[in-house]
């Protein structure tokens, strides 16, 4: 069955008919269409537009469809045009007349705006109960890991000691955002387009607010054109995904970086990591390897809209089909991405004594020995290079700042006393740095007791 046909006097080509068919992929959004027609249903009813009776008839018919669909019973087949004309014409041939009034007042163009915004919300939703879990682990990471030393990074170089604590709060930051986002794109997106017709709205009395409120939006959209064109929701919605996927991405690196033998800060669980068909010696970091590489995939997505969109006029074009397969194919990917991401992060062995030992290796302490000569009347830029000299001293005699002897620190300098060792200790390193967003103990435990709160509040 086609929802058009009238003004045709022959069949439409197979070819023709593969290329513009649509039920292949947005068939997903079947339970949103089949949602969406009962509640428009029960808006014409109570306009007088249909009887109780037809309603009721209509209703029972689609629930019957619903049911049927999900328990196997019926099979959404590809001799359809799109999951629209799938849904009305088995209605039809399962109630009679009353089915071809299930149409009245409404085109395909709102129909499938609906749709497609009921399916996106359906799937932020998920995204941020997904998000919501991952910030739960990385904030049990940080509350178990207050005091684990590590060498914090500029240009992958160590740089000054920080704890695992603070290094995994930067990613709380992010993907705290990135709820965030998914918070705004849900309350602009949440106003229903149905009843905005092809382009100019119906004749017939809707009552349109009445369907959005039946369908949980905040309310119907203002402008008919708009609400049939519109897929900036949905841009939006992938420019979040692909932020999300590059933090993701980031965050993977530095895990596969980590796991490296060089590095040995951390240990991927068995479950989450591969061998090698020929190197038994192999434990291979493959999540991270493909969350960082599906990446690429959800940017392709939003390019793609994108480009689109770009030259469209108003109102709907055919072109806005393309919508559909990348965005369930961004959102898919997304999803297992962060599920498997949460796993692999909830079960990774970290290793304090290496991570601290590369702390104070790297020279991680030497901004805080300069401090130290600056706290004793050292101008700055002569203390920067005192300890540039420090360090190089220690390079060659392949040492740290805290292995060499209180007589050779003050051979270069004459201002360095047995404090020193203190002022240059992993702890009064991290633990001096006490401003909120800084690694302190103090303050990390703060910001620990603010991300509870967060998460406990988090909708």
């Amino acid at each position: 069955m086609k929802l058009w046909g009238g003004r045709f006097t022959k069949e439409t080509n197979q070819l023709v008919h593969n290329f513009n068919a649509s039920i292949s992929f947005d068939q997903k959004f079947y339970k949103q269409d089949i949602t969406g027609s009962i509640a428009h249903v029960t808006m014409l009813a109570k306009q007088g537009i249909l009887t109780d009776a037809e309603k009721a008839t209509i209703i029972d018919g689609l629930n019957g469809i619903l049911e049927d669909i999900e328990n196997g019973t019926l099979v959404i087949d590809s001799t359809h045009e799109d999951i629209h004309s799938f849904v009305e014409a088995n209605l039809i041939s399962r109630v009679g007349d009353a089915g071809k009034k299930l149409h009245t007042g409404r085109s395909r163009n709102d129909q499938v705006a609906l749709d497609m915004k009921l399916y996106t919300r359906d799937e932020v939703t998920e995204i941020k109960e997904l998000v919501k879990a991952l910030l739960v682990e990385l904030n049990i990471i940080m509350k178990d890991n207050i005091e684990t030393f590590m060498p914090g990074f500029t240009h992958l170089q160590k740089a000054q000691p920080i704890t695992l604590a603070h290094h995994m709060g930067a990613y709380f930051e992010m993907f705290k955002r990135d709820h965030s986002r998914l918070t705004d794109i849900y309350h602009r997106m949440n106003y229903s387009p149905i009843g905005s017709g092809a382009l100019a709205g119906t004749t017939y009395p809707l009552d349109r607010e009445y369907t959005a409120e039946l369908l949980g939006f905040a309310g119907a959209t203002l402008n008919s054109m708009d609400s049939v064109a519109d897929r900036d929701y949905l841009i939006e919605l992938l420019s979040a995904l692909s932020t999300i996927m590059m933090h993701l991405s980031r965050f993977c690196e530095e895990i596969i970086i980590w796991n490296s033998n060089e590095y040995q800060f951390v240990e991927i669980d068995d479950a989450y990591s591969t061998g090698s068909s020929i190197m038994p010696q192999k434990k291979n970091p493959d999540i991270a390897e493909l969350v960082r590489g599906k990446t690429g995939r959800v940017y392709g997505a939003l390019l793609s809209l994108l480009t689109t969109m770009k030259g469209l006029p108003l109102a709907y074009n055919k072109d806005m089909q393309e919508d559909k397969e990348l965005t369930f194919d961004a959102i898919d990917t997304v999803k297992g991405c962060i599920s498997l991401f949460t796993g692999m992060i909830s079960t990774m062995k970290f290793n304090n004594k290496t991570m601290e030992a590369s702390a104070k290796n790297g020279f991680t302490n030497a901004t805080d020995a300069a401090d130290y000569l600056v706290n004793h009347g050292v101008p700055f830029r002569d203390a920067h290079g005192i300890v540039g000299q420090l360090v190089l001293y220690c390079i060659d005699k392949n040492i740290s700042l805290d292995d060499m002897k209180l007589d050779e620190y003050k051979k270069i300098s004459p201002v360095f006393e047995e404090d020193i060792y203190e002022a240059i200790s992993l702890e009064t390193c991290v633990n001096k740095r006490n401003t909120i967003g800084a690694p302190g103990k103090e303050v990390m435990k703060q910001v620990v007791e603010l991300n509870d709160a967060y998460i406990a509040n988090l909708v």
